[in-house]
Formats: C-alpha cells, structure tokens, sequence
C-alpha cells in the first residue's frame, strides 16, 4: 500500500498530489452526471411528451439532495474516510443512471434522477473537495481548493459536448452510457490511489515538518453536522455566507447549466451549439476558479466575492441583450465564465477564518446547502417560467438582480479575526 508513496517521496513528490488528482477526476466525473440533464431535457420532452416544468420539478430535487448532503457527507468523511464514502456515491450514481435507461414515467426521472443522482452527487460535491485540501495540505490549501472546485468547470468542458454529440446522432440512452463508463473509471482510480489521510500512509500533511511516522496535526474531531449547524447558525456571518452562496446556486447550476442549452435552443441554436458556448464557459471558469484559489489566498476575501458577484450579476443582466449571437455569446462566456465557480476559494477561506480548520468542512457544508438550493429554485423557477410565460428571461433578469444584492451583502461580513475553533462555547459574536 505504501510503495507508490515511497516511490514518489524519493522524487520529492508528496502523495497528496495524487489524491488531489483522483479527486479532481471524481469531481470532474460526477459534474458530468450532475450537468448532463441539462443537454437532455429536450430530448426527453420530444420522447414523452414531458412539459419542462414536469422535468425540472426532478432536477430541481437533485439540486436540493446534491446541497443538503454536503454537511452529512463531511461527517461521513470524517467517521469512515473519503474513499469509501466516494465508492459508495460513485456506485449509487451508476446504478441510477443505468436504471434511468427504462424510465417511462415522471416519477421514475424523479426517482432515479431526482433522488439517486442528487443523494450520489451530494456525497461528491465542494465538500470533498474541502475535505481532502484540509487534510493533504497545509501550504497552497487554497490554490488546492481552486483546482478541485475548476474541477466541475472541466468535466463541463469535456463531457457536455461529448453528450450533447451522442444525444443527437445515437440518443439520450447513449449519452448516459458515456457517463457510467466515466463513473467505472473513477470508481478504479479511487480504490486504487485514493487514501483517507496522510497518517495512514505514514506522511505528514503538504507543508507540514512532522516527520512521517510521528503524530500529525490533530485531524478534525468527528462532529455531528446538526451540531454545526446549531451552532454556526447563532452567528450572523454563517446567513450571510449561506445566503450569498444561495444567490450563487440560483445564478450558476441552477440556471445556466440546466437551462442555458433550452434557452439557446428558443433562439435557433442547435444543442451541439449552445454545449460548446458552455464548453467555453469552462475553459475561462477554470482559468478563474484557479486563480481566485490563488488570489484568496493574498487577498481580502470579502472583496474578491464582491467583485465576482458583481460581475456575474451584469453578465446575466446583458445576456438577454446579446441577441444569442457568436460575438455575443462569446463575450458572455468570457465575463460570465470566469467567476462562474470562483466564489468557492473565498468562501471556503472565510468559512475556515471563522469556524476554524477543525469543523470547516462541516460549515462550509452547511453554506453549499444554501447553494443548492438557490439551485433548486433556479431551475425549477426557470421552468416553470418557461412553461407559464413561454420565456426563460424573466428568471435570468431575477438571477442577475440577486447578483447584486449578494455583492453589496457580502460586505457586511467584517474583516475576519483569527480562527477560532466552533464550540458551544466560542461561537464567533459577529
């Protein structure tokens, strides 16, 4: 088991380099699965029959199971470890999507897509990505956080027009056997390279000078996520971070990736087409994801979040204005995509400053709830637009308008203070 650990170690390459890389290949995996319904709503609208609403009311439950895992999923890490809480998540996603091949029923997309993906993709999400940058890495935590997070960025680079491809010459069921066949490759990498913690294979953390074998930094205690959540939610900068990453699921995921390509399609763009607007989106997102990882990490992060949600919020707002052309969408896809994701970095760092390193993964699960289910809202509002006022607009006009208000409010958090563990006890007054 310690042999590729020893092997790298002699090239002066610690080992957490490789778990961040099989994470980065689960998240990328798994965003696939999460952002792949969004290039098939018309497919399965034109098969049987189903209104948009009808099909957003389930990927609006994925969104909501995708966030509220997050805190059970970091204590789950924090009970059993990340690896095999990753295959067991790997493993219910698969099954769901080959289920998903014999659907005929709403209830069934609700059922499979809904519940079995949301529940498989919560146990994936952001927080994994935490949890394995605060256990791995001491130094360059935070550049860490932002490769993990571009994760999402470039499994939407890779597999949306690959889906959006195989769905108009062989059909939705092809695309969704693509996917199980990137969820088995993972699912290898994973029980093959992925480890819990450094002291299991004797390492200290990236950054550390405990020497391997001795006692590492104490990992985080397990903690119940009820308990964070009571606790964290007496203090006034835990709604304030959870309702700005609510607007941030409202105005990401929750809208762009599950209704952009419909959207386009109301314009004239083929789904090919629109896919690869995303895909650029992608490649511009994990430019800034990586950077903001890189910026959080040197600068205020309270002013960093203000920025992108800023600009975030006037790109949605001119979106409309574009006329859906190439020059147009182009632009779009720059400003838009380069802060996409890029408030993750920020908001894990501040989460960190002021609950500290030993709940943070718990925390800032809670906050991604938030996320996801502005989400959730998001695309099942975009929806229910859609079917009632023949328009997705009026939701991207509201999404760019919250964009607003979540920059002005997240000045209201004050300059954080040294970190203090979260105990009933010690509970941050601001």
């Amino acid at each position: 088991m310690n042999a590729l650990p020893r092997r790298l170690a002699a090239r002066n390459i610690h080992y957490g380099w490789v778990v961040a890389g099989v994470t980065f290949l689960t998240m990328l995996v798994t965003a696939g699965a999460v952002g792949a319904p969004g290039v098939l709503i018309l497919p399965l609208q034109k098969e049987f029959g189903w209104s948009t609403a009808e099909i957003s009311s389930a990927l609006a439950l994925r969104l909501v199971l995708f966030g509220l895992m997050g805190p059970f999923a970091a204590s789950l890490m924090n009970r059993y470890g990340p690896r095999r809480i990753v295959l067991a998540a790997l493993g219910l996603i698969g099954t769901s999507l080959i289920a998903s091949l014999a659907m005929e029923r709403v209830w069934q997309l609700v059922l499979l897509w809904g519940i079995g993906v949301g529940l498989g993709t919560g146990l994936t999400a952001l927080v994994l990505g935490a949890t394995v940058a605060t256990r791995w890495f001491s130094r360059r935590r935070g550049l860490v956080v932002g490769l993990l997070t571009a994760s999402s960025a470039t499994g939407q680079l890779i597999v949306l027009p690959l889906l959006a491809g195989l769905t108009e010459a062989q059909g939705w069921r092809a695309a969704l056997l693509l996917i199980c066949g990137l969820l088995a490759l993972a699912a290898l990498a994973v029980f093959l390279l992925m480890r819990d913690s450094p002291e299991e294979i004797g390492l200290a953390p990236y950054g550390e000078t405990v020497q391997a074998g001795s006692a590492a930094p104490a990992a985080a205690p397990p903690a119940g996520a009820l308990d964070a959540l009571r606790e964290a939610a007496r203090t006034r900068v835990f709604w304030i971070l959870f309702a700005t990453f609510f607007i941030c699921g409202a105005s990401t995921n929750g809208l762009i990736q599950t209704h952009f390509v419909p959207l386009c399609a109301d314009f004239g763009l083929r789904p090919v087409e629109a896919a690869s607007v995303l895909a650029a989106m992608g490649v511009f997102d994990f430019a800034g994801t990586v950077a903001s990882g890189w910026l959080s990490d040197r600068y205020d992060n309270r002013w960093l979040l203000f920025w992108y949600y800023g600009l975030r919020g006037l790109s949605l707002l001119a979106l409309p204005f574009t006329d859906f052309s190439f020059a147009g969408l182009s632009v779009f896809a720059v400003f838009y995509g380069l802060d996409w994701i890029a408030t993750v970095p920020p908001t894990v760092k501040l989460t960190a400053a002021r609950f500290g390193r030993a709940r943070a993964n718990l925390v800032f699960g809670w906050v991604f709830a938030g996320h996801q289910l502005g989400a959730a809202a998001a695309a099942y509002g975009a929806g229910l637009s859609r079917s009632e006022l023949s328009s997705y607009l009026p939701a991207f006009f509201v999404a760019g308008a919250l964009c607003l208000v979540a920059a002005s409010l997240i000045l209201v958090v004050g300059r954080p203070r040294p970190s203090v563990a979260l105990t009933p006890s010690a509970v941050p007054a601001n």
